[in-house]
């Protein structure tokens, strides 16, 4: 059993063993904390020189691994928030998704850029947003982002031997999520979503830790006779959506969630092609949940009502399958009991935080 932050330690602790042209960059890289710890005792296993501490300019940093990818090497970035990457746009949008396409082939970038989100401790508008839609938007990137552990160790090692740059969007409270992972070297194949959880009611299609809330409101409805796929979109870029289209012509509904904004956001992307391929078989109008249109909250008085959790996804599936209101009130209230008075900037009990 490791963590998903444990989990992505390993995978790039075995690709950077394995080939000598990984370079590991990063703003703080020296510091104790180590990323998140998810770079930590790295330099045990390759020449330290290959662990390069870099100045405080992320739009200097970007540029300096995208040289250093064009010249052959295979770096990989640390931003310990994805609003430093806002410094970087035009390094990542018009240099590494660019290169390839313009070059007509000849250069490629293979580059992987990690971004932190979350949200919690006071971090507020310009520390707690989730900006996956913005790089998901540009062709010539692509944009993964894990849930669990099994994936992050195999996704990350994809994505550094991806020949594209690849941008690894982790949220901080998945980071202490626990699952089973393989041993040794693996890859898990950078195709989209993967079902976590079945059932034959509604679809739901989630992302980053909004997936394990999807997944507790999906076993909260089966308590009630009811019950719903839940997909973990992984892969936001390239947007592959066979396999939610097959499960929504079986279910006939679908509810989407993710950590950004609700308009312009991913679910809505995803609720646009499904309404597109599979408008015939659609019993009622898709749903998706986001974040308001409002800068993220430092209060934590401002927190409540503001980010979607299991138990507002619950109200709405209840309403998608027309469940009785006291059901879905009493199903509510258990989800809130299994909390254990926790605080609200602590998601669930396998959490260590603060960060």
């Amino acid at each position: 059993m490791l963590s998903l932050g444990a989990a992505i330690k390993e995978g790039l602790t075995e690709i950077a063993v394995r080939d000598p042209s990984v370079l590991l960059m990063a703003e703080g890289i020296a510091d104790p904390s180590a990323v998140y710890g998810t770079t930590a005792d790295i330099g045990k296993h390759i020449d330290s020189k290959r662990i390069i501490e870099m100045p405080v300019s992320e739009n200097g940093l970007c540029g300096s691994a995208i040289g250093a990818a064009l010249m052959g090497k295979r770096p990989v970035i640390s931003l310990h928030r994805v609003e430093f990457a806002l410094l970087a746009m035009e390094q990542i949008v018009n240099n590494a998704a660019k290169a390839h396409y313009i070059s007509n082939g000849r250069y490629k970038v293979p580059l992987v850029i990690r971004m932190i989100v979350g949200r919690g401790w006071g971090q507020g508008p310009e520390h707690s947003q989730s900006m996956e839609a913005v790089f998901s938007h540009f062709p010539g990137l692509k944009v993964v982002m894990p849930t669990y552990p099994c994936d992050g160790k195999g996704l990350m090692i994809a994505a550094v031997e991806d020949n594209n740059p690849v941008l690894m969007i982790e949220h901080r409270w998945c980071h202490y999520a626990m699952g089973e992972v393989p041993e040794g070297y693996y890859t898990e194949p950078l195709d989209g979503p993967r079902a976590v959880h079945q059932g034959k009611d509604v679809t739901i299609v989630a992302t980053s830790y909004m997936t394990l809330e999807a997944v507790r409101a999906a076993k909260a409805i089966g308590k009630l006779g009811y019950s719903a796929t839940v997909f973990d979109l992984r892969v936001l870029r390239p947007l592959m959506l066979d396999r939610i289209f097959e499960s929504v012509q079986q279910t006939g509904r679908l509810l989407t969630i993710d950590t950004g904004f609700r308009k312009f956001g991913i679910g809505a992307e995803v609720v646009s092609e499904v309404v597109a391929n599979c408008f015939s078989a659609l019993k009622t109008a898709p749903l998706r949940m986001g974040l308001p249109d409002h800068p993220t909250p430092s209060s934590r008085g401002c927190v409540p009502g503001y980010y979607p959790d299991s138990t507002s996804m619950l109200r709405n599936l209840g309403q998608m399958l027309r469940i009785d209101e006291a059901k879905i009130q009493g199903a509510v209230a258990e989800l809130i009991a299994q909390r254990k008075g926790l605080p609200i900037d602590v998601p669930d009990p396998f959490f260590k935080g603060p960060f």
